[in-house]
């Protein structure tokens, strides 16, 4: 048993579990992983003994996020990544594997595809002349679809061609157009015709598809995700909007495709579920001291915030959608309670504890050098050297000062000992005439 299952890994290029054979060559909005791709008997692969367990469709995809379902009669070893050519309407096309076995069954029943008739064969494993063909119409695709736009234009018709495809034989153009009103484009499929001498097969897309055919990178920062793994889209309406409480601004709404964002719709069935636990925003909570009206709610938390005013932010309280309707059913009993905080609310000393409250978010920061002025230093009675200050020369406010004050507030010096005092100079002799007086 053991040599069996390692031949098998051998064969298929499976081990425990990783099989490279469910990644295949193909785009990004169209993968698909094949997980029973390394399940025994998944594939027939030519083996009429596993037709029983097995099934002989195989997706097959082509440009443009389109995708074909088709019967493998003729038993062929296809497996993902094979380029087949398949039946078409003329001709045939040339297309890529990209998923085999019974999940083939779940895609077509996704597709819709109920009649038989629409199922149809694959030829071969493409080959060299097959390619040869298939890339020689590929390279008209550009030209075509730049002349079809003026032609388009000459007409006046109010549509956009986006792109065009041509089957893998080239008998076949496939016209991909938008436009926002009826058309009417007869007139443009014999210019068309006239023009390529081809089958002209007109197909509308919408704005969605247009941007997944292009790509970019959304607000998010990440790549579009009908550039990426979407292939079918749903409507978006703002009610999704409203559940998630998120503001109904236009330009914040609106992708790429200048349509609302599809990934409103992702999380819109969690916002609607959460939303039943919470009380309706009419309802007004009383209390003794004041009623409180809804301000604004945390649905996934389950938290919704109270305020005494209707329009503004006035004493808010944030409590639990639980607490809210309890309010409810004793407002509706007849009772109020003291304050909308339940009476065994934890204590704060009990919840989480900042460490780095008091700390500063700078305390890492080097602190900067300031430059200090140099300043003139004050006079003082002693310096280092013990050398007597020199004086600083007076003012003219000063000097008036001194001059102001009386004689006998100067100290007088005292007479040295043993020495008589000096002669006033003022006391003249007797004999010196006044020549002041005389004059």
């Amino acid at each position: 048993m053991e040599e069996k299952q390692r031949t098998y890994e051998i064969r298929t290029g499976c081990d425990r579990g990783l099989c490279h054979t469910a990644v295949g060559r193909q785009d990004r909005q169209l993968n698909s992983y094949d997980w029973l791709s390394d399940v025994p008997g998944n594939n027939a692969n030519g083996d009429t003994q596993s037709l029983a367990v097995a099934t002989d469709l195989v997706e097959v995809q082509f440009k443009n996020t389109r995708k074909g379902y088709y019967h493998n009669v003729n038993h062929l070893p296809l497996k993902k990544g094979d380029i087949v050519a398949v039946e078409a309407s003329p001709g045939h096309d040339i297309g890529v594997v990209t998923l085999t076995g019974r999940l083939v069954n779940l895609q077509v029943k996704k597709a819709n595809l109920k009649s038989e008739d629409d199922i149809k064969r694959i030829y071969r494993l493409a080959r060299q002349v097959d390619m040869d063909k298939y890339r020689e119409a590929k390279a008209r695709e550009h030209e075509t679809m730049i002349e079809s736009r003026e032609i388009a234009v000459g007409l006046g018709l109010q549509m956009k061609i986006g792109d065009v495809e041509y089957q893998g034989d080239g008998q076949k153009a496939i016209f991909y157009y938008i436009a926002d009103e009826r058309v009417d484009f007869r007139q443009l499929i014999k210019d068309l015709a006239a023009a390529f001498h081809v089958r002209i097969e007109m197909k509308q897309i919408g704005a969605r598809q247009e941007a997944g055919r292009i790509g970019g990178t959304g607000p998010c920062g990440r790549e579009l995700c009908c550039a990426t793994w979407m292939k079918s889209f749903s409507s978006v309406s703002t009610a999704a909007a409203r559940f998630q409480d998120i503001s109904l601004n236009p330009q914040k709404l609106a992708g790429m495709c200048a349509k609302l964002k599809c990934c409103l719709n992702y999380e819109v069935d969690d916002y609607i579920e959460h939303g039943r636990k919470l009380p309706s925003r009419e309802v007004v909570l009383q209390t003794q001291d004041s009623d409180y009206y809804y301000f604004k709610a945390d649905i996934l938390a389950g938290l919704v915030t109270y305020s005494t005013d209707r329009r503004t932010a006035a004493n808010l309280e944030t409590i639990t959608g639980e607490r809210a309707k309890e309010i409810v059913e004793m407002n509706r009993r007849g009772e109020k309670p003291v304050d909308l905080q339940p009476d065994d609310r934890p204590r704060q000393e009990n919840g989480p504890v900042d460490l780095l409250a008091g700390d500063s978010i700078t305390r890492f920061d080097k602190a900067k050098k300031k430059k200090k002025k140099k300043q003139k230093a004050a006079p003082s009675d002693k310096t280092e050297n013990n050398e007597q200050p020199k004086p600083q020369p007076k003012t003219d406010t000063q000097e008036k000062e001194d001059r102001k004050q009386p004689k006998a507030d100067k100290p007088q010096k005292a007479p040295r000992p043993n020495r008589p005092p000096k002669a006033n100079k003022e006391q003249k002799a007797p004999n010196t005439p006044n020549t002041s007086e005389n004059e």
